[in-house]
């Protein structure tokens, strides 16, 4: 073999191995990965008019110079108080401190399983150290995404998640749809639908003893609260409560509810938690709900 061969032979086993080597490193995890979508993170939709902004969805951990980093465990034993630590890590590099109030709290922290059940909705604290820490009990065997929803001041509004362990025998839970909800003695029913593609209405009536509950109280800036999670990716859907005397779309029940808008970027299943306060306590509904095009 001359020596012009055995070089151009040569040639190719070294650009094998390093075009080989190149693949590996862009599916390695660690690997630097480009947004799924154009710089601005919006992802595109086929539906016209709201499109799913990576950053406020909870499906990265690191947006916009802010990341989500635990600062303690992240495996829980079921059904066992633990505490989940974790900080905000800024564009500095240091633990992120100067967040604008949103909803009376300066961070808002929800875990929810990825199976759609298991709701919890923790009242972090923050330390000197720029830390915030909760009191959390995973209340069965799974894995649970934890929501952090912040607005840093001066910067962007945020939701970063993370996922939490909680081992042992894990059955993922079915949810059938439906509209209402039975909970410590009230009956809730949601009296609109969700559309695929813009921002819907969303308006709850409450019940108790088969009348209407007038006298709902405050609970986090508004008459309640609202958080919606698409069951396919586990999306964390933007959602606002609508001031008490905002009249509600006409094809809405009249009389006495919570508002709130809701944006859809697309068709799906998609689980609501809405927490209402009455009677000095707060109480959460569950409920299940596909987007009107696939009822």
């Amino acid at each position: 073999m001359g020596p012009a061969v055995r070089f151009g032979g040569f040639m190719a086993v070294l650009a094998l191995v390093f075009g080989g080597a190149w693949w590996a490193g862009t599916l390695a995890p660690g690997a630097l990965v480009p947004p799924p979508t154009g710089a601005d993170g919006h992802a595109e939709s086929r539906y016209s008019g709201v499109a799913l902004d990576i950053g406020s969805a909870g499906l990265v951990s690191s947006w916009a110079g802010y990341t989500l980093v635990p600062r303690g465990p992240t495996t829980y034993t079921p059904g066992t108080a633990g505490e989940l630590a974790f900080v905000v890590v800024g564009p500095d590099g240091l633990p992120f401190t100067a967040f604008d109030a949103k909803d009376e709290r300066q961070l808002d922290l929800v875990v929810a399983a990825r199976d759609g059940g298991g709701f919890l909705h923790p009242d972090p604290v923050i330390g000197p150290d720029g830390v915030w820490r909760a009191q959390l009990t995973l209340p069965a065997a799974g894995v649970y995404r934890a929501y952090v929803d912040f607005v840093a001041a001066g910067g962007p509004a945020l939701v970063l998640g993370m996922d939490l362990f909680a081992p042992g025998r894990f059955s993922p839970e079915g949810f059938s749809t439906s509209r209402t909800a039975h909970v410590d003695g009230y009956d809730v029913r949601l009296d609109a639908d969700l559309v695929a593609g813009g921002t819907s209405e969303v308006f709850v009536a409450i019940d108790r003893d088969r009348l209407p509950v007038t006298d709902i109280e405050p609970h986090l800036g508004g008459l309640g609260h609202l958080v919606v999670l698409r069951r396919s990716d586990q999306a964390y859907l933007r959602t606002a409560a609508m001031p008490p005397d905002a009249a509600p779309a006409s094809a809405h029940r009249a009389g006495a509810g919570i508002a709130f808008t809701v944006e859809v970027p697309g068709a799906g299943e998609h689980r609501l938690f809405l927490e209402f306060k009455h009677g000095g306590a707060v109480h959460t509904a569950e409920f299940a709900v596909r987007t009107g095009s696939d009822q």
